[in-house]
């Protein structure tokens, strides 16, 4: 790449006294087999020798910018703005992105013209051996929203993406992060979801997930359940039940009692309800009678909420649901 050619993609590093890691972050990027790229280093006012350390890497594709410490919407907000390419992909600086990450993401958005787009990923400890502690959040990544219709059926779950792996159009980040008291990363996908974008995942692992206590994930309080649990209802009140006055639910054991409160709050009426459990088959909550799901209705209009938490249960539910008329991320709404 010469001084009058533009990147393909723009790569924002956003890092805040990251000296432990930065140098293996930076260089898993400037080592990809992709080249027409630039890293955008974003050193959030760190006072270690995070930038001391970015300075020795000698590469004209490197860029290092350095500010006051801002926090890390205000920092990745920053990056969208100074990036040049159509396209930016995020990273962080306790994660390893491999060799063909960028090049494939590249491929795979382009080929089926999606917006923004994942990958597998691994998530690993300081000892870089793989994380038992968060396998099922791993399986939830790479098994069970790898499809762009999972992704969007299953988006009020959970984040089906990891921030870091993403690669997406301009348009994607310049939505902007959100400075609320939200996960902002989770927040930026629901709106765009809600804006109409696509969202898919290259079926491959490359990219290893950093996960230790010190992690913004585990110390920030905008990361914790209750402000995931937040996030995701707003964008339901917001969106898919915008204007709803009826639902029905499945699911009204530990998970959905919960969501069924929640609805009532919100002055949605919960008009079926239905579970597996033979002990709450009959029962009443909150004046609903409890039926199994071989009694579920053909669709009829009605949006229909399944709060399940075992698993592989949401998929054993989906050729359910769809036998009679619903459609998975249209006018049925899988949450947790």
């Amino acid at each position: 790449m010469n001084g009058h050619t533009l990147p393909e993609v723009s790569v924002i590093l956003p890092v805040f006294n990251g000296a432990k890691t930065i140098d293996r972050a930076v260089r898993s990027i400037l080592n990809q087999s992709l080249q027409t790229f630039e890293l955008l280093v974003l050193d959030d006012g760190s006072t270690d020798d995070t930038a001391t350390i970015v300075q020795r890497i000698r590469d004209p594709r490197l860029r290092l910018i350095q500010r006051r410490h801002q926090g890390i919407v205000a920092t990745a907000n920053l990056g969208t703005k100074l990036s040049q390419a159509p396209l930016i992909a995020r990273m962080d600086a306790d994660d390893f992105s491999y060799p063909q990450r960028l090049e494939k993401q590249l491929h795979f958005l382009r080929n089926q013209r999606l917006d923004a787009v994942g990958c597998r990923i691994r998530i690993v400890r300081d000892d870089g051996e793989s994380s038992q502690t968060m396998a099922r959040y791993a399986r939830w990544i790479n098994e069970e929203t790898l499809e762009t219709e999972q992704i969007s059926a299953l988006r009020f779950v959970e984040f089906p993406l990891v921030n870091p792996t993403i690669m997406a159009r301009r348009t994607y980040f310049e939505l902007g992060f959100s400075a609320d008291n939200v996960p902002e990363d989770y927040d930026l996908m629901l709106r765009a979801a809600a804006g109409g974008m696509q969202f898919g995942k290259v079926d491959d692992l490359l990219f290893d997930w950093a996960d230790h206590p010190h992690r913004l994930t585990r110390t920030d309080a905008r990361y914790s359940l209750n402000a995931f649990m937040c996030c995701r209802r707003l964008h339901l009140l917001a969106g898919p039940l915008a204007d709803v006055q009826q639902v029905d639910l499945w699911g009204t054991g530990q998970t959905g009692k919960p969501w069924m409160h929640w609805l009532r709050v919100n002055n949605i009426d919960v008009r079926r309800a239905y579970d597996i459990n033979p002990r709450q088959i009959g029962q009443q909550i909150h004046g609903r009678q409890i039926e199994h799901p071989t009694e579920l209705a053909t669709s009829d209009g009605t949006p229909i909420i399944i709060a399940v938490g075992a698993d592989h249960a949401r998929q054993a539910i989906l050729p359910q649901l769809q036998a009679q008329g619903y459609i998975a991320g249209k006018n049925a709404w899988f949450v947790a």
